[in-house]
């Protein structure tokens, strides 16, 4: 992806860029302990920016990979053990994560669009490139390359 195209990726997405710059600072000095004591102030900066005045929920030790985009992010709440992939967008009102305490977390494969208001729950897998519409409820894995709409969510078209 060149820098032209990550540019249009994010146009207009001011509040999805400012995230992602602090998720990635904050998330940096979580790798060890020392990092972790150095960083202190960084992390609590984010903690008390991101998660309580711009009210985006992901901790800054949620494993979340490249190109990754948040549109609006009001509401979204992502579980510390979630793993995102590389290319995943996710808009307001999103929770993902395990559906009892201590049970597994969802893996969101690379290139998933989840639209605006989306439940993902449980110890589930959701397949690359694949669309979940709006107002989705997920508790079973999703194939890939699926359009998944409705709660309970359900596959109603296959990309090919």
């Amino acid at each position: 992806m060149t820098l032209h195209d990550k540019q249009k990726l994010h146009y207009g997405n001011t509040k999805g860029i400012v995230f992602l710059c602090c998720f990635r600072a904050s998330a940096f000095f979580t790798q060890n302990v020392f990092l972790k004591i150095v960083g202190f102030p960084i992390r609590l900066s984010y903690r008390l920016f991101i998660q309580w005045i711009l009210g985006i929920d992901i901790p800054d030790t949620t494993k979340i990979g490249n190109h990754f985009n948040l549109f609006h992010g009001f509401g979204v709440v992502v579980n510390e053990k979630t793993v995102i992939g590389d290319n995943v967008t996710i808009r307001q009102c999103t929770t993902i994560g395990n559906s009892t305490p201590f049970s597994g977390c969802p893996v969101i494969e690379d290139k998933v669009d989840i639209g605006a208001n989306v439940v993902i729950i449980g110890n589930i897998t959701i397949g690359e490139n694949s669309t979940i519409g709006a107002g989705s409820v997920l508790t079973k894995n999703i194939p890939a390359n699926s359009v998944v709409v409705g709660n309970p969510a359900r596959v109603i078209k296959t990309k090919v």
